[in-house]
C-alpha cells in the first residue's frame, strides 16, 4: 500500500532533526555535557519558571542549530525545489533522455513501479523524483540500504520503499504500472521458476503497463532475449540496442 505523501514542512522538520542528531553523535560526551551547561545558563537568563528536561533538550537543539547555521524553512524550501527540478531530469542520474526507461513509463502520483535487482538506484530515484511510488527489491541488504540512503539524502524517501527479497519470493500488494529489472534479478532461478515469476508479475500489471529488462548482454546465461520473447506472447515487444553488446527488452501489456 502506498504511503501518504509527506508535506514539505514535515520534510524540513525531519531534515533539521537529522542534522542535529548527527551533530550530537559526532560529539564526545564531555562536549555534549558542556553543551547542556550552556543551555542551562541560557535558560536561566530567560528566567524560565521551571527548568524541565524538555525545555533543556529544546534549548540544546536551538544552540546546535545556530552552530550549524541551519537554513530557515523558506531558504531550505527554495533549495529543495531547485534540487527537485534537477532530480527530475534523467541526465542527473546518468541516463539518456532517449533510453527506454525514460520514454516508456508515464510518471505521476498514481504510478506504481517495481525496480528489482542490483544497480537499481538510478531508476528508482529518477522515477521517485517524477512522482512515482517505487518499490526497490534485491536479495542483498546492502544494495537496498544503499538505495534507501540515497533516497533519504535526496528527500525522496517517502516515495521509495525498500524490500530485501528476491523476485521468486515476493509479490506486490497492489496492481503495478511498470516492472524494471536487470538479468541479475533472476539469478538463482530455474527456467520454470523464471516463468512463474514473470507470469505472476504480468498478472498484477495493469493494461498498458510496461515490463523492462535492462542491459541484457550477449552470452548471459540467466536470461536471454529469446526466453523473454517466449514469455511475453500477446504483449507488444521491442528490443533496443545499448552500449556495446547490451540490449534492453521492453514489453507493454495490451488491453
Amino acid at each position: 500500500m502506498s504511503l501518504p505523501q509527506r508535506s514539505l514542512k514535515y520534510e524540513y522538520e525531519l531534515y533539521v532533526e537529522r542534522e542535529i542528531e548527527n551533530y550530537k553523535e559526532s560529539m564526545p560526551r564531555s562536549a555534549l555535557l558542556s553543551l547542556g551547561d550552556e543551555a542551562v545558563a541560557q535558560l536561566a537568563k530567560e528566567q524560565q519558571c521551571a527548568l524541565t528536561e524538555i525545555l533543556l533538550c529544546d534549548e540544546v537543539d536551538r544552540i546546535i542549530s545556530r552552530r550549524l547555521r541551519l537554513p530557515t524553512y523558506r531558504t531550505w524550501l527554495r533549495r529543495r525545489r531547485k534540487a527537485l527540478e534537477k532530480y527530475r531530469t534523467p541526465e542527473h542520474w546518468g541516463m539518456d533522455p532517449e533510453e527506454p526507461l525514460v520514454r516508456s513509463i508515464s510518471t505521476g502520483d498514481d504510478t506504481r513501479v517495481v525496480v528489482a535487482g542490483p544497480s537499481a538506484e538510478d531508476a528508482a530515484l529518477y522515477l521517485a523524483a517524477n512522482g512515482c511510488d517505487v518499490t526497490t527489491l534485491d536479495t542483498a541488504f546492502d544494495s537496498v540500504e544503499r538505495v534507501m540512503a540515497a533516497a533519504e539524502e535526496a528527500g525522496l524517501a517517502a516515495r521509495v520503499h525498500g524490500c530485501v527479497a528476491g523476485l521468486g519470493s515476493w509479490a506486490p500488494e497492489e496492481p503495478v504500472h511498470a516492472v524494471i529489472t536487470s538479468p541479475a534479478a533472476f539469478d538463482g532461478l530455474s527456467a520454470p521458476e523464471r516463468a512463474r515469476v514473470i507470469s505472476a508479475l504480468q498478472s498484477v500489471t495493469i493494461d498498458g503497463g510496461v515490463h523492462l529488462v535492462r542491459t541484457i548482454r550477449a552470452g548471459q546465461e540467466a536470461l536471454s532475449i529469446e526466453e523473454l520473447s517466449s514469455r511475453y506472447l500477446g504483449w507488444q515487444i521491442s528490443v533496443e540496442s545499448g552500449e556495446g553488446s547490451a540490449r534492453t527488452f521492453l514489453a507493454r501489456k495490451t488491453a
